[in-house]
C-alpha cells in the first residue's frame, strides 16, 4: 500500500541572516520565483523558493552545518543552461557517471548544501 506520492517541498538548512545570499543563489542563479511565507512563518527567517512544483525552503538553523552528504535531486530538461548559470556564478559543477544511462552532476549552494541535477532529455 502507498500512502505518499509527491514530495512538497525539501528545506534545507542557512545560516542566520543570509536570505539575500539565498535570493542571489535559488532566485537568480537559478531561477527559481521567491514565494510569500505565511506571516506566523516570516518572523523565524528563510526565505521559500518554487520552480514549477519543485519548492526549496532554505531555513535558519542556529548551529547551521551545510549538508554534504544527504541532498535533493532536482531533474531539469535544461541541463546546459543550469551548468553554464552556476559556473558563471562561480559555482563548481561536477559531473557523475556512477549510474549508467543518467546524467547528472552536483554543485553545492551558496551555503554549501549538496544539489544534484539530473538532466532529463529535451
Amino acid at each position: 500500500m502507498t500512502f505518499l506520492s509527491v514530495i512538497e517541498h525539501v528545506q534545507l538548512a542557512m545560516p542566520k541572516g543570509e536570505e539575500a545570499k539565498a535570493r542571489a543563489f535559488y532566485g537568480e542563479v537559478l531561477g527559481m520565483k521567491e514565494l510569500d511565507k505565511p506571516s506566523i512563518l516570516s518572523k523565524r527567517g528563510g526565505a521559500w523558493f518554487a520552480s514549477g512544483a519543485v519548492q526549496v525552503h532554505p531555513g535558519i538553523e542556529d548551529d547551521f552545518r551545510p549538508a554534504k552528504k544527504a541532498h535533493p535531486a532536482f531533474t531539469t530538461s535544461k541541463g546546459p543552461i543550469v551548468r553554464a548559470r552556476l559556473t558563471a556564478a562561480g559555482y563548481l559543477v561536477r559531473d557523475d557517471d556512477a549510474i549508467a544511462g543518467i546524467s547528472r552532476f552536483f554543485t553545492d549552494d551558496c551555503f554549501g548544501n549538496r544539489l544534484e541535477f539530473i538532466e532529463e532529455a529535451p
